[in-house]
């Protein structure tokens, strides 16, 4: 399977707008880099496949199990154990001083 290209920049405008053209590659452009306007290399943005296969987390965000606003998370209260002592949360804080 051939894929289409889609643009062509040279080196020069690659380094010089490099943020612009990687944000048209994670758009899912095709971009063909040239050098004295011959091809060198080809930029694609990374398959969602391959990048959530290395990563238990993504691969749970991609099947829906977990999700993440972007806010703090709303936990509940902690569980107060039976018996005497501090919680283990009270025990780090104060060792971390």
């Amino acid at each position: 399977m051939s894929e289409v290209v889609a643009s062509q920049v040279s080196v020069r405008d690659l380094k010089t707008h490099l943020s612009e053209w990687l944000g048209r590659v994670q758009a899912g452009e095709v971009v063909e880099v040239t050098s004295h306007r011959k091809p060198i290399a080809r930029i694609t943005a990374v398959n969602s496949a391959e990048s959530s296969s290395s990563s238990p987390l993504q691969k749970a965000i991609d099947a829906g199990l977990i999700s993440w606003n972007g806010q703090k998370p709303n936990l509940p209260p902690p569980v107060k154990l039976r018996g005497k002592g501090k919680l283990l949360s009270e025990i780090v804080i104060e060792d971390r001083g």
